[in-house]
């Protein structure tokens, strides 16, 4: 009964019954990151005679209600008959405080890949637990499907559990490259489809900028666009060297094409108006379109008949007269120059 409860060989490998307690009783607390127990000397005494394969995997068993894991060995500082595990794995083998277990030496081949499952979604908002995984994983030894671990990080609790694993339930992560899928988590809800069509056009009308509408959402007409500016020529009050006001009128606008500038050019008159008529290309101003005027207005021509005897003689131009001596010594007293002889003037008048 005591080498059955303590320990004893069969066939080369190792089994041993032992009463569990968690680490905390060894003021261990950095082993709850992991999947190592704690066994007496003495279990290494007998492992050593043994042909055992390094590194040393174990089987622990519940046998009153059939539940296993696996575990690898951190230390050989417990009492005897006792062992210490991490409690999230007395949770799995739904264990309490001294009950007894079995445990023997196991052999594993290395995992190609595991499914994990969290059991919440806030293991989703870790920004990279690729990374967490990895650094979590390095204190574990090996992996049963059916499993709970517990990651912790950033001082919270994250329970994954282990829905698959290959090439058996049972598989060593020890120096291996393993290949990890994640199933969706145990509390995650699967959108609706009026959700996910609502969050969807939420999403297209914060990507598409807002069409602009020739109406307001009020029914009125949207405000007309401002009238592009004009540009006019020679605006602006003109000033005088001899500070008379400066004649000019309103400022014209001109606009700019292709080839220059484009002055203004006024309307026809109506027809009927009097002396208002479409002006002909190159006749006068004073001329009707489509009639030549002849008068006395042209000279030449009037000279000419007047030589043929077939017009009216024009009458002898007249000379004007002679200048009087009094009046040229006056004109010639007028535009002599006279230094400083003006009204003062100042620029700003």
């Amino acid at each position: 009964m005591f080498g059955a409860m303590f320990g004893g060989f069969a066939g080369g490998s190792f089994s041993a019954q032992y009463r569990v307690y968690p680490v905390s009783f060894l003021d261990k607390l950095e082993a709850e990151n992991g999947d190592k127990i704690f066994l007496p000397p003495s279990a290494l005494d007998r492992l050593a005679s043994l042909h055992i394969e390094y590194p040393m995997l174990f089987k622990v068993e519940n046998r009153r209600n059939s539940r296993s894991t696996h575990c690898g060995v951190l230390e050989f500082i417990a009492d005897e008959g006792m062992m210490y595990m991490p409690y999230w794995m007395m949770q799995n083998l739904l264990l309490e405080e001294g009950d007894i277990v079995t445990i023997s030496s196991a052999t594993l081949r290395k995992g190609t890949y595991v499914k994990l499952q969290p059991h919440t979604k806030d293991f989703l908002d870790i920004s990279n637990p690729k990374a967490v995984l990895e650094t979590t994983l390095r204190g574990y030894s090996c992996l049963t499907k059916g499993d709970c671990i517990c990651l912790h990080y950033n001082n919270k609790r994250y329970y994954i559990d282990i829905i698959e694993a290959k090439p058996e339930d049972a598989i060593s992560v020890i120096e291996t490259d393993c290949n990890v899928d994640f199933a969706p988590p145990l509390d995650y809800v699967e959108p609706s489809r009026d959700e996910y069509a609502a969050s969807a056009a939420a999403a297209a009308a914060a990507a598409t900028p807002p069409a602009e509408d020739a109406r307001s959402t009020s029914g009125e007409e949207a405000a007309p666009a401002p009238e592009e500016p004009k540009f006019l020529a020679f605006v602006g009050s003109g000033r005088r060297l001899d500070g008379k006001p400066a004649a000019g009128g309103d400022p014209v606008p001109v606009k700019f094409g292709a080839f220059g500038p484009r002055l203004p050019v006024p309307a026809p008159a109506e027809p009927g108006t009097p002396g208002k008529g479409t002006a002909a290309p190159g006749a006068r101003p004073s001329q009707k379109a489509g009639k030549v005027v002849f008068g006395s207005g042209n000279r030449l021509l009037d000279k000419q008949l007047a030589a043929q005897g077939k017009g009216p003689v024009p009458a002898p131009e007249a000379k004007p007269p002679a200048p009087k001596p009094e009046d040229a010594k006056l004109a010639d007293e007028a535009n002599k120059f006279h230094a400083f002889s003006g009204r003062p003037r100042s620029l700003r008048d």
